[in-house]
Parts: C-alpha cells; sequence; structure tokens
C-alpha cells in the first residue's frame, strides 16, 4: 500500500499540502478583513436627526448626540425611544456590512467567522 493520506500515495499528500496552504491565506485574508471592519464606524439617526448614534465595527457605541429640543422631561419615553432606534440601527448596519464583506471574502460559502 502507497505512503501519503488514505493510501493515495503522494498525489494525496500534495493535495492536501495545497489544501492546507489555502486554508491559511483564507484565514489570514480574514483576519485582515476583520480588522479592517473593526476599524470602521457606523452612524444612524433617528426622529429626522434628533438623535444620532456611532457604532464601532466592534458593535461598541462610541458616541450618541441628542438635539437640545428632543429633550422633554414630560415625555423621557419618546427620547428613549429615539436613542434606541438610532443605535439598533447603526448596529444593523454594522452587522450587514459585516456580512456581506466576509461573504464576499467566502464565495458565499457560509463559512463561520
Amino acid at each position: 500500500m502507497g505512503k501519503g493520506y488514505g493510501g493515495m500515495g503522494n498525489m494525496g499528500g500534495m493535495n492536501m499540502n495545497n489544501l492546507m496552504k489555502q486554508a491559511q491565506q483564507m484565514q489570514r485574508k480574514m483576519a485582515e478583513m476583520q480588522e479592517e471592519l473593526a476599524g470602521r464606524r457606523y452612524e444612524a439617526t433617528s426622529g429626522g436627526g434628533a438623535v444620532k448614534a456611532v457604532v464601532s465595527g466592534k458593535k461598541v457605541l462610541e458616541s450618541i448626540e441628542i438635539e437640545r429640543d428632543v429633550v422633554d422631561p414630560d415625555d423621557v419615553e419618546m427620547l428613549q425611544d429615539l436613542i434606541l432606534t438610532a443605535v439598533n440601527e447603526a448596529i444593523r448596519q454594522e452587522e450587514e456590512a459585516s456580512q456581506a464583506e466576509m461573504g464576499r471574502l467566502t464565495g458565499g460559502a457560509g463559512l463561520p467567522f
């Protein structure tokens, strides 16, 4: 019986080496893409621009701006809703961009990242 992987002799070993090299290249590209995505910023507004949220590519809320005239002590719930809407939209944008970029990198193979 031949030496190598599964009795395939040298041919199997070469294919395995190529596969390993491709996997390492993919892993390196994914790490670079994740680093690039982490450095991006995603901005969303609500209430016609009354509230603006900025989220990093790591899904960290980096800043929130609230227009002074939207702050009404008698309607705190409205302000809370505006904040939630802006933050959630910024996070959604980050997730969508991340999935699109990783999908492009993996060729839609559905690989976890």
